[in-house]
């Protein structure tokens, strides 16, 4: 790369206020595969008001736990800072700027740490110049107002003086969601719901709706702002002082491939909306609500004429669950389900089941398990025998991927979806009598595929967001969706 005459003169004891106005744009192909908001901005040096110098990780290290520094702007990849719409500040492809141990008190070391979206790796960006921490309010500070290379970067009280200063600007108003990284490679979303949070970096339509006891009346949330956190303040206002359900969750593919809950009013069958209000939460530190499920809730749409793979066709898909709200009744899905909602025979579904409920043995531990769902037939791996990679996901929030190339292929992964990469639990060929795979392409979310006509749901779990996708996901797109999923910093 070739630094700027600015940025070479910046390396010099220039004024202050010209200090403050250094900015280099460097590239971020190195960062591309972070996806999310790592795609939506340039990386770009951050220079303090002060010194002159940039924020830099003493010799590119990339081990966890590294104190940054102020250093002589070079334009390397040590000094190429990206801030994302989840307000992280990341360098070297997979690091983020954080407040050692979680520390909140004057002093406390600033690193660099695997990105993990915790309050103390969020960083609010103000008029003044100033970067302050999310989860401390303490301020950004050149150590002893230090200007000297090698100097120590620290949080401290905010006191307005340009060691605290710096050139960050503002992050991108939407940045980069799973799908876009999944239209990214060659995979686009045909159905994408969630109540937390937009999942294309552009959307800004409804994300749900929810129906209150009081006089039945509707009423659509959407996202704060495009790409944004669901607006949780509409729905306490609406439901204020009564009861509130959710009847539908909106597709955000642009297909009207919206889930309604499988009831009298809804999509039809016997089952009720859940509740809207049993779970808040925060995704990037804004409040929102999941979608609940208890027995007798689920949701359902035929989407086979609207784009969701039919027959054979590959498909991919993937949700954010709970490993802490669970059962063993049948069948917490979300994926490809059938039109008849009736159990069509082997691979009539093509489903990511997450629940404690194992069919032929051989899930390792007591649950939950994320497993595929293809009917009559819930797999812990390619067959009825013992998957020795199966393991329990009993995190808050999991992460759960289901692909299928419809003839003889399958894989299935999870993860904490706070933190760390997939663990791919099956990568390899279908069961015998499901190649070729027979898929409907109804969709599917809280129950199995024969209900709700005449019975009703049993299972029991909770939902943040998934999407389904045509075509058969690599896995370098699941991993970017995963890193997507982390740095929306669900709590």
């Amino acid at each position: 790369m070739v630094v700027s005459d600015l940025v070479r003169r910046s390396r010099r004891r220039t004024p202050a206020v010209i200090q403050a106005l250094v900015i280099s744009l460097v590239a971020v192909s190195a960062m591309a595969t972070w996806g999310v908001s790592v795609a939506a901005a340039a990386a770009q040096q951050v220079v303090g008001a002060g010194s002159g110098r940039c924020l830099d990780v003493p010799n590119s290290s990339t081990s966890n736990g590294v104190q940054v520094q102020l250093w002589d702007c070079s334009g390397a990849a040590n000094q190429s800072w990206t801030y994302t719409a989840t307000k992280q500040l990341m360098v070297l492809g997979s690091k983020c700027l954080d407040a050692s141990g979680q520390g909140s008190t004057n002093g406390t070391a600033a690193v660099i740490w695997d990105c993990n979206g915790q309050a103390n790796q969020q960083w609010n960006v103000n008029p003044n110049g100033s970067v302050t921490g999310v989860q401390s309010g303490l301020c950004l500070d050149a150590s002893g107002r230090g200007t000297a290379n090698g100097t120590k970067i620290i949080i401290w009280a905010c006191n307005g003086q340009n060691n605290q200063q710096w050139n960050l600007p503002a992050p991108p108003a939407g940045g980069t969601r799973p799908c876009d990284i999944y239209a990214a490679g060659g995979t686009p979303c045909v159905a994408a719901h969630s109540t937390t949070r937009a999942l294309f970096g552009s959307y800004n339509g409804p994300l749900y709706q929810v129906r209150r006891a009081s006089d039945n009346a509707t009423t659509d949330i959407r996202p704060l702002a495009a790409g944004g956190t669901a607006n949780a303040a509409t729905q306490d206002s609406f439901c204020a002082s009564t009861a509130c359900v959710i009847t539908v969750v909106y597709d955000q593919s642009g297909r009207g491939n919206h889930v309604a809950y499988q009831g009298p009013g809804g999509a039809g069958g016997s089952d009720v909306p859940a509740s809207a209000t049993s779970e808040t939460l925060t995704v990037g530190g804004a409040k929102a609500y999941s979608l609940f499920i208890n027995a007798r809730n689920s949701y359902w749409r035929d989407g086979h004429l609207t784009g969701v793979p039919t027959g054979s066709a590959p498909e991919g898909m993937y949700m954010v669950t709970s490993g802490t709200h669970v059962n063993g009744g049948c069948c917490f899905d979300y994926g490809n389900s059938e039109t008849t909602r009736r159990a069509d025979g082997p691979g009539a579904m093509d489903a990511i089941n997450f629940s404690t409920q194992c069919w032929f043995g051989g899930c390792v531990g007591t649950g939950p398990w994320v497993q595929a769902d293809l009917e009559f037939g819930l797999f812990s791996g390619g067959s009825t025998t013992w998957n020795t990679n199966q393991r329990a996901f009993t995190s808050k929030f999991v992460t759960a991927t289901l692909k299928n190339n419809g003839t003889s292929r399958l894989a299935f992964k999870g993860s904490n979806a706070q933190s760390g990469g997939l663990t791919t639990l099956w990568d390899g060929s279908l069961p015998n009598g499901y190649n070729p795979m027979r898929k409907q392409g109804a969709i599917i979310l809280g129950s199995g595929g024969d209900c709700c006509n005449g019975n009703t749901n049993i299972s029991i779990g909770t939902f943040y967001e998934g999407a389904i996708v045509a075509g058969f996901p690599t896995d370098a797109t699941e991993n970017a969706v995963q890193a997507n999923v982390i740095s929306a910093g669900y709590r």
